[in-house]
């Protein structure tokens, strides 16, 4: 009676243990099914990343400007805000602020006729960025380009797709295109909320009319 019981407690263990297993290799079925319909090519891809990986969709893609460039003619690109960042993905491309202007870069190859394209990167002051693909042409169809302002683009005031924000160290949390949309505001209303506060000598006269604050910022509206 005994060894009876003892082989239907081995019998029992040995049927939970079959169990336990097969509703293991069920949920590593479904984590690998799972894992092929989000990554069709996950065998060919394994070597990229490490764990499970989210791929980036198109919906996050900034699509970026075509652009071309040459060795012998320089090109310029004229952005609404002054030029705060600019990135060269290859060592092909010369590109700096042109003197005395903060908003118009220059462009031009360092190679004569390279074949690979590349890309260029800009950050502009009110927050904008801006993605361009730059390829090799002995004669570009467009040597000077200017960037839609999004703020005075028309009636419409579509923000375009490739102008995505981007917030700058000495404003903080604040948008940098909330900021200067609320100075646009204050300069067009043009209240004066501040009255005997200015000076006047040699016949300028400096005036102090508001004083506004938003988000811990400070903004003074002054007149001269």
């Amino acid at each position: 009676m005994m060894f009876a019981l003892a082989l239907g407690a081995g019998a029992t263990n040995a049927q939970e243990v079959t169990n336990t297993e097969a509703v293991r290799t069920t949920e590593q079925m479904q984590t690998v099914s799972f894992c092929k319909e989000v990554y069709p090519n996950a065998e060919r891809d394994s070597g990229l990343y490490h764990g499970l990986t989210r791929k980036l969709s198109f919906d996050r893609m900034i699509p970026p400007h075509g652009l071309e460039v040459t060795y012998d003619k320089t090109v310029h690109v004229i952005f609404p805000a002054a030029v705060r960042y600019v990135d060269l993905g290859s060592p092909n491309l010369i590109a700096g602020k042109a003197d005395g202007a903060e908003n118009v870069i220059r462009v031009k190859a360092a190679l004569r006729d390279f074949h690979a394209e590349t890309n260029m990167s800009v950050i502009t002051e009110d927050g904008s960025f801006y993605t361009f693909n730059v390829r090799y042409a002995a004669e570009p169809l467009l040597l000077n380009v200017e960037m839609c302002d999004f703020i005075h683009d028309g009636s419409t005031l579509n923000r375009p797709n490739n102008a995505m924000e981007v917030y700058l160290s000495e404003l903080g949390s604040e948008s940098p295109l909330l900021v200067k949309l609320i100075m646009k505001s204050i300069y067009k209303n043009d209240r004066r909320e501040i009255k005997h506060i200015g000076c006047k000598r040699f016949g300028v006269q400096y005036l102090l009319k508001g004083i506004y604050s938003h988000n811990g910022l400070l903004y003074f509206h002054v007149q001269l």
